[in-house]
């Protein structure tokens, strides 16, 4: 495995699924001796994985329809 010109890796699938690293996973580097370890920094236990979802998707809109408009276009009218 090498390391980009501007310094990225890809982890591999099956270390990915094992210890859980979903898109958007936080990740700290951690200095252990000689070594240099990825470590998943824990969750805060008062955010579920849809609400931050929604939190970064909050303001990314740009259609500038009203709810009134969109309903009447999903429902063919």
């Amino acid at each position: 495995m090498r390391i980009t010109s501007k310094g990225q890796v890809t982890i591999p699938i099956d270390l990915r699924e094992r210890f859980g690293l979903l898109p958007n996973t936080e990740v700290e580097f951690v200095v252990d001796g000689g070594a240099v370890r990825i470590v998943a920094v824990p969750v805060t236990r008062g955010e579920s994985r849809g609400q931050r979802a929604l939190r970064a998707l909050r303001g990314a809109a740009t259609v500038s329809m009203s709810t009134d408009a969109i309903m009447a276009l999903t429902r063919g009218e």
